[in-house]
């Protein structure tokens, strides 16, 4: 079988995730906006490092990492989540997409016998999880929308380590085929994000 540069399968499948977030309003629209008052606000600051999946193993791939910012709000059952992509290197030829990108999930929490279970919907594709009733592992899992038949993924996994005390988010993002049960590897982001809550500075904290 005829093995795909990894430029091109990146190309290919980031050019899905710009296409589905740059072509259309991914945010919903509210003449309401948004505030900090119902709901607890964090925003995680962080990075993503790519791998892409190549005979047989996961390889480094540098220039499609990014840096990404999330607000995080979440309501008494319901996370709403915006998130800011930004791609910077140099070596990025855009043939991804954009270099900024802007992504929203909505997951709904629920308990059902005994397990904490979540609904997801996103600017991806809708799909479900899994909880702890902390809310310190989670895992879900999407099908992506509007995906071509030939694209060489249609899922997407996401899972989760909320270290709330260390302050920190460690993420796992796995794009793979799946036919008939049966996953096929493709690309994997490595997250790593950094908790910021609102505060108040006892002095400014910058002086010239």
């Amino acid at each position: 079988m005829k093995q795909w540069p990894i430029l091109a399968i990146l190309a290919l499948s980031l050019l899905t995730f710009s296409c589905k977030s740059t072509s259309q309003a991914v945010i919903p629209t509210s003449k309401t906006l948004p505030s900090t008052d119902d709901n607890y606000t964090i925003i995680w600051v962080g990075q993503g490092k790519s791998f892409a999946y190549v005979d047989g193993e996961y390889q480094r791939s540098e220039s499609n990492d990014y840096a990404f910012e999330v607000v995080q709000r979440r309501y008494d059952h319901t996370w709403k989540s915006v998130k800011n992509m930004h791609r910077i290197h140099p070596e990025y030829d855009g043939k991804a997409g954009a270099w900024e990108q802007t992504l929203y999930f909505e997951i709904d929490f629920s308990e059902q016998k005994g397990e904490i279970v979540s609904e997801l919907r996103s600017s991806l594709g809708d799909g479900s999880g899994t909880s702890d009733a902390a809310c310190r592992e989670q895992q879900f899992q999407l099908a992506v929308e509007d995906v071509s038949s030939f694209a060489p993924y249609n899922t997407i996994r996401i899972t989760q380590h909320y270290r709330y005390e260390q302050g920190e988010l460690l993420e796992t993002v796995e794009l793979f085929k799946l036919e008939d049960g049966v996953e096929t590897p493709f690309v994997k982001i490595e997250e790593r994000a950094v908790i910021f809550r609102p505060t108040k500075l006892e002095e400014a904290p910058t002086v010239w």
